[in-house]
């Protein structure tokens, strides 16, 4: 009976001293620092990894070292033109240095939310709303020097601020939506009263060109026609001139029968036909006479003395050559295709 009172009581001493033991063990993660305070007397930190205290007597605080995000709550601000705003905010911030993050101050995330929101609201007092809404970054940078400034006697690092919405009050954010709809009228309506101007603009040049080149078309097509002409009525002058000159240097040949029979055939063409025709010769005795000695008057024929000529080319007098005439029809043909092209570019615009 005796032994096995002593068995049970061994293993309980050995049960207790196995939850002592696990009392005092502490895990202490890579990215945290412990503090031990032994009967309310800090002995020192301890690193990450396994560590063992002593247990019931000594107390194992530890702190996250990482980078943290901590909300600032949104609060109501009044601006420096009186206009009730609300505003939020984000902090990141990171313990430096363990001890005085928990020695120095009971609770360093609380007493940075609340160091924020004063701050904050005195900030956004010295500012107007249009300010804070295009200042942010300026805002942010401001309230970033004076958290870092009063938290580092904390141990406490402030790496960015970061304000996540202004938005104003009930009459302040209906009247800044009412401004903000006059201006894009306004915008609208300068860009469409610039948008009709450039229009009409485009279409009076567009007007004025096509009166130019309908002008300057209709100015080439008289000059061509006028040249035209003119080269056609010289062509004709010349061709008549040169038929007459012909006409005139073969007649040097005919004698007076000749012409007396050439006469008389004319006579007779001019006779035929129904109609009554009475004919007043110019000369009737020159005529009749001429008639008696062709017939076989008593009168002597004494034959005219013609001169004789020689006849070349010289009597066709001077014509233009082909490369004459081909420059002329490509000018005609080069003004017509520039004529046709003006009147289609006119068209198009």
């Amino acid at each position: 009976m005796l032994e096995f009172s002593t068995l049970i009581l061994a293993i309980v001493l050995v049960v207790l001293i196995l939850l002592l033991f696990a009392k005092g063990v502490v895990i202490v993660q890579p990215y945290q620092k412990g503090l031990a305070i032994r009967l309310g007397t800090y002995t020192g930190q301890l690193n990450p990894g396994f560590k063992w205290v002593v247990p019931f007597i000594t107390k194992v605080v530890k702190l996250d070292l990482r980078t943290q995000v901590i909300n600032v709550p949104s609060q109501e601000v009044i601006t420096k033109d009186n206009s009730p705003t609300d505003v939020d905010a984000i902090i990141y911030v990171r313990v430096m240095d363990p001890e005085r993050a928990f020695f120095e101050v009971s609770n360093y995330r609380q007493a940075t939310v609340a160091l924020a929101q004063t701050s904050l609201r005195g900030i956004i007092g010295d500012m107007e709303l249009d300010e804070i809404l295009y200042n942010r970054d300026m805002i942010n940078n401001r309230l970033r020097d004076i958290l870092d400034k009063e938290t580092d006697q904390w141990g406490v690092k402030i790496e960015r601020v970061e304000i996540k919405e202004v938005n104003p009050i009930g009459a302040v954010k209906q009247a800044m939506t009412e401004q903000t709809a006059a201006e894009r009228e306004r915008r609208a309506a300068i860009l469409k009263a610039d948008g009709e101007k450039r229009a009409a603009i485009l279409k009076a040049e567009g007007l004025r060109q096509s009166m130019i080149l309908e002008s300057e078309g209709e100015r080439q097509s008289k000059i061509l026609r006028a040249e035209g002409e003119r080269q056609s009525q010289i062509l004709k002058a010349q061709g008549e001139a040169q038929g007459l000159r012909i006409l005139a240097l073969g007649s040097r040949a005919l004698d007076k029968r000749a012409v007396t029979v050439l006469s008389l055939d004319a006579l007779q063409k001019m006779a035929d036909g129904q109609a009554t025709k009475i004919i007043y010769p110019f000369e009737v005795s020159n005529l009749l006479k001429q008639g008696a000695k062709f017939l076989g008057g008593d009168e002597p024929f004494e034959p005219d003395v013609i001169p004789d000529v020689e006849l070349d080319e010289s009597i066709l007098g001077t014509l233009p050559d082909k490369d004459e005439i081909a420059r002329a029809v490509d000018s005609a043909k080069s003004a017509s295709s520039m004529s046709s092209s003006d009147e289609k570019i006119g068209e198009k615009e």
